[in-house]
């Protein structure tokens, strides 16, 4: 999808990080990824930047990319609002093409993000790019467990409803019709191209995974 067709999800896209479940899970991978302390940090696909406000108060400096310019000016209020502008960068960006040098970050990041793509792997093969040899990289995908069905059994089970149910389903609704992973097959796809080693964390009951990948 081009960024202008995002433009208009913002608030969409804004109230789901701010969900109990994709907000536990955003916590989840920042406690996995370790201390953010002085660390050049990358989020593809930021959104409206809050899995980057985790770590202002520790990274040397943020970044974010995407090619929605609507959400890249919320994640600059969202900064702004907390006096932290000056801790982070936004600009448009293609996830398959990112504009930095080999070798610029520690730890690049990426969340309901890269199951979107055409081609998935393009992007984690230019997330691996750009990170230091020895720095990190996570991510957030659709586990092949997941689908709606799934997803409506596990947000009963668990008491969620109103939009956090809905922004839950949609998620699991669009993913079946993306890109779903196993865990070999995401570290069959990150060593490949690079990467030491490979962990990766179940969340929702096994219907996602985070992968963290050590370079």
């Amino acid at each position: 999808m081009p960024g202008d067709e995002f433009d208009s999800l913002v608030s969409f896209f804004d109230d789901m990080a701010r969900t109990k479940w994709l907000g536990s899970i955003h916590n989840r991978l920042k406690q996995a990824t370790g201390s953010w302390e002085g660390k050049s940090v990358l989020d593809v696909g930021c959104g409206t930047g809050r899995l980057l406000l985790r770590g202002v108060e520790e990274a040397g400096h943020l970044t974010g990319i995407d090619l929605s310019k609507e959400m890249l000016k919320a994640s600059k209020q969202n900064f702004f609002f907390i006096n932290r502008s000056e801790k982070a960068t936004f600009m448009q960006a293609d996830a398959c093409e990112i504009p930095f040098e080999k070798g610029k970050f520690d730890l690049s990041l990426s969340t309901c993000v890269l199951f979107l793509l055409p081609e998935p792997e393009i992007a984690m093969k230019e997330m691996i790019r750009v990170t230091k040899e020895g720095g990190q990289l996570a991510m957030l995908n659709p586990s092949v467990r997941m689908d709606q069905a799934k997803a409506f059994a596990y947000a009963k089970d668990k008491g969620i409803r109103g939009f956090e149910q809905t922004s839950l389903l949609k998620w699991a609704n669009v993913s079946t019709r993306r890109h779903r992973y196993s865990p070999d097959q995401l570290s069959d796809l990150l060593r490949s191209n690079g990467a030491v080693s490979t962990e990766h964390i179940e969340v929702l009951d096994g219907l996602a995974i985070i992968t963290v990948a050590n370079l």
